[in-house]
């Protein structure tokens, strides 16, 4: 939606908060404003504030917090220096432990409201590490001419601009640590102006920078690299178009990156720029979470869709029957297969197919299935669910990055296909975001 900046009023002004939206901002209502909302940075429930405005829309209001008059009883400290100014993290001043109960509420409103179903029981959240957990992301590089050096660090709150990072509290530490240095030896290289952004991803043993780059690197400016991931303990990749460009750089012959998951004597394999999950203890907590909500047996054929790398998958074939992945990544369900391989896993199958497009036809579809997991994108599964006999599953979890493309889908699920919601919870992979990880469970009536 358009915001105009013409008519911004920088009067500031005092007003109550009344809650929380969804991207962790403090919601108000203005006296004098028609009771038109303001969504206020920095500002949280119960609190009373002095504000500035900062933008607008027909809709609705954006400010930033200039003081906190009244504090709320679960306001703390920032840990992080660039709090309020880089993106990465907007939730920082409210406790911890709060935030996952904001979050759970979110994903509840969603339900009810968005959806039309509440579960019968609400599941106790499930949460992991705070700080030091992001082993996957991507940095914004940006030669700024005005200050006369390079800034690598994620979007500010105002995306036109990246924030000027000397480190990161939420990534891990191999990488969270270094972002200073980062930012300094890029400023060093002659391609500093050509290099918009650079993806990190850490596997148990090894680390990896993906280094975009719209023009080719000089061979003094490959060389830095080299030095760069040897000094620091990284494997450097080059991208210098697509993602079927990207090429080692050193060590020559790449590194072997992987995950293991001990408690399924499964380890996964991946290269730089494949989709992981972010959190790893967390990741672990939800495998055993979803597994257990699945309630799967040993005699059971289990559907696995979005199943990217065989994160769900392979932890599944330890305990089922057969069980099958399908995923719209053809790279990704090649990596599952080779996971499968590498595990000595025989009873799983993959399939790459677009979960967007009808797939009733698919060779995978016309087999029968006892059960369902899902972990689908932002935009939800409505349509790979419109397509599947959904008589034939016992049981549905359903992992959602998303809350109201979950509440659509449970929607659905329940009152247009006879299932009852048994449990939903939310589940805090991205600690100190706004960002709602959840899990629901649905059973056929």
């Amino acid at each position: 939606m358009a915001r105009s900046r013409s008519r911004i009023d920088k009067t500031p002004f005092q007003t109550d908060i009344l809650e929380l939206s969804h991207d962790g901002r403090g919601v108000a209502r203005r006296e004098g404003a028609d009771g038109k909302i303001t969504f206020i940075n920095g500002a949280l429930p119960q609190e009373t504030v002095m504000a500035e405005q900062s933008g607008r829309s027909r809709q609705f209001d954006e400010a930033r917090t200039l003081e906190v008059l009244k504090a709320s009883p679960h306001r703390v400290a920032p840990r992080c220096a660039h709090f309020g100014v880089c993106s990465g993290c907007v939730l920082q001043h409210l406790e911890e432990g709060q935030q996952i109960v904001v979050k759970q509420q979110v994903l509840l409103d969603n339900l009810q409201q968005a959806g039309q179903v509440i579960p019968a029981t609400v599941l106790p959240p499930l949460v992991g590490d705070n700080w030091g957990y992001r082993r996957k992301g991507r940095f914004s590089v940006r030669r700024v001419e005005k200050k006369d050096k390079t800034l690598v660090g994620f979007r500010e709150l105002d995306a036109r601009f990246v924030a000027d990072l000397s480190q990161c509290l939420t990534v891990i530490p191999e990488v969270g640590g270094k972002v200073g240095a980062l930012s300094a030896f890029i400023e060093t290289l002659d391609g500093k102006r050509d290099i918009p952004q650079i993806e990190f991803i850490g596997g148990d043993a090894a680390v990896a920078l993906t280094v975009r780059h719209l023009q080719p690197l000089s061979e003094a400016d490959r060389q830095a690299w080299i030095a760069f991931g040897q000094q620091h303990g990284f494997a450097i990749y080059l991208q210098p178009g697509g993602l079927d460009t990207v090429q080692p750089l050193w060590p020559a012959e790449g590194v072997a990156l992987s995950f293991a998951l001990p408690q399924w004597d499964v380890e996964l394999a991946f290269r730089p720029l494949d989709f992981i999950q972010v959190n790893a203890k967390l990741n672990e907590k939800m495998i055993a979470h979803a597994l257990a909500l699945l309630d799967v047996q040993a005699d059971e054929r289990v559907l696995d869709l979005f199943c990217g790398l065989g994160n769900f998958t392979l932890p599944l074939a330890r305990s089922v029957r057969e069980v099958v992945g399908v995923e719209g990544d053809a790279g990704l369900v090649a990596r599952a297969k080779e996971n499968a391989q590498r595990n000595g896993l025989d009873n799983a199958q993959f399939f790459a197919a677009d979960l967007t497009q009808d797939q009733r036809e698919a060779p995978w579809m016309r087999q029968g299935f006892d059960k369902l997991l899902l972990d689908p994108p932002r935009s939800g599964a409505i349509d790979v669910l419109r397509q599947l006999p959904l008589d034939q599953f016992k049981r549905i979890v359903y992992v959602s990055c998303h809350p109201a493309s979950l509440a659509r889908d449970a929607g659905y699920l329940v009152n247009e296909q006879g299932f009852t919601l048994v449990s939903a919870g939310a589940m805090d992979m991205f600690p100190h975001t706004a960002h709602v990880e959840s899990i629901a469970v649905f059973e056929k009536n």
